[in-house]
């Protein structure tokens, strides 16, 4: 970025480790969310989502491995980009303890405005690091299609096990409709041949296996006696990534080839189709919660509490699989909080993810300043 020409001018709020939908912590306080300020903007990027709905800023970066662009888009009304997996170097964007090395599903990514300063940043940020640049170039495909009306989309407004609130429903069901006038393909019965529940369980075990480094010698203790206890019939999130946590590397290798399966499935999907269309979460921007440890939140979804860490779901589904997702503007709920919708498409179709963001933002709805800000 600094050799492209852009003005490094601050730093924004994140949660402790970057682990969490809201932004906050001891030092920095909270991050509000700028079309309502009791309400989080998202992370783990939530203080460059909030920054740019509220003016403050052009463009900004971020990282994802559990939505942390595509959340804060969504919830602010932006754009955010989620790259394939290992295009964008990881130099500049590390915890303290690390040297930047590539961290599985992790990505780099912009966030923006505009889709026009969203693919320029992309085109900036992608390319080998320093280490690689001997041995190769990366050429990324150029967008499958142009107009609107040439796009075969799959769209996917929720998935069993993990509920979609109608007022986000709606909006993507309505993004739906207005494509088919359009005259795109859209066949809201077509998924890979990948099951969403294994799907989730590969997910979770290869998050917090990568994510596991964060633990001090005397957390990684303590975690394994607490994996030992739980009972092999818990399939909470908390147990879930618990066991992850402590896995061995024979574990992760199992997860890693029920991912590959997974990947094979994708690559056969989009000779199908050209792009899945599905939700970035399954709720608008929610209440600030900062009184319980993250897997014991909950939710509102249609009337029935549900674990906050469900969410997850539409974040790995498609990223443990290294496919890119761009997440774009897709209206208002009834309450007037911003409905982002999740452009993913094949690996290396960054491009194509793009454009469409591009067709969307021109054609249908693109970027709206909050009240107090336009």
């Amino acid at each position: 970025l600094l050799g492209a020409g852009a003005v490094l001018f601050g730093k924004t709020n994140v949660p402790l480790f970057l682990a969490d939908w809201q932004s906050f912590n001891t030092i920095y306080g909270t991050t509000n969310n700028p079309w309502d300020v009791t309400r989080s903007p998202g992370g783990s990027s939530g203080g460059s989502a909030a920054a740019l709905a509220a003016g403050l800023t052009a463009l900004e970066a971020g990282s994802d491995i559990g939505s942390s662009i595509r959340n804060p888009a969504h919830f602010c009304g932006v754009y955010g980009h989620k790259p394939t997996w290992g295009i964008v170097p990881r130099t500049g964007q590390a915890l303290p303890w690390q040297k930047a090395a590539p961290v599985d599903i992790d990505v780099v990514g912009p966030l923006a405005r505009s889709s026009d300063d969203l693919a320029l940043a992309l085109s900036v940020m992608a390319g080998p690091d320093a280490i690689d640049a001997a041995g190769w170039r990366l050429r990324l495909r150029a967008p499958r299609h142009t107009r609107l009306r040439d796009f075969r989309l799959a769209l996917m407004l929720d998935a069993p096990g993990f509920p979609v609130d109608r007022d986000v429903r709606d909006r993507l069901a309505a993004l739906g409709e207005f494509l088919r006038r359009q005259k795109a393909k859209v066949d809201e019965r077509a998924r890979p041949a990948i099951d969403p529940a294994e799907a989730w369980r590969v997910y979770v075990r290869l998050l917090r296996a990568a994510t596991s480094d964060r633990q001090t010698d005397a957390d990684f203790e303590k975690n394994e006696d607490i994996a030992h206890s739980l009972s092999p019939d818990d399939e909470s999130y908390y147990a879930r990534a618990t066991r992850a946590a402590v896995s061995s590397h024979r574990d992760w290798l199992a997860a890693s080839e029920a991912r590959h399966r997974m990947r094979l499935a994708w690559a056969e999907f989009f000779t199908a189709y050209d792009l899945l269309l599905c939700p970035v979460a399954g709720v608008a921007a929610f209440p600030h919660d900062q009184h319980t440890e993250r897997h014991e939140r909950t939710v509102t979804i249609n009337g029935t509490r549900v674990p906050v860490t469900d969410h997850l779901f539409w974040a790995g589904y498609t990223g443990a699989s290294y496919l890119p997702s761009t997440a774009a503007p897709c209206g208002f709920t009834p309450a007037g909080l911003p409905v982002g919708v999740q452009i993913v498409g094949p690996q290396y179709g960054d491009l194509t993810t793009l454009a469409f963001a591009r067709l969307l933002e021109r054609e249908f709805q693109g970027f709206v300043p909050p009240p107090a800000f336009a």
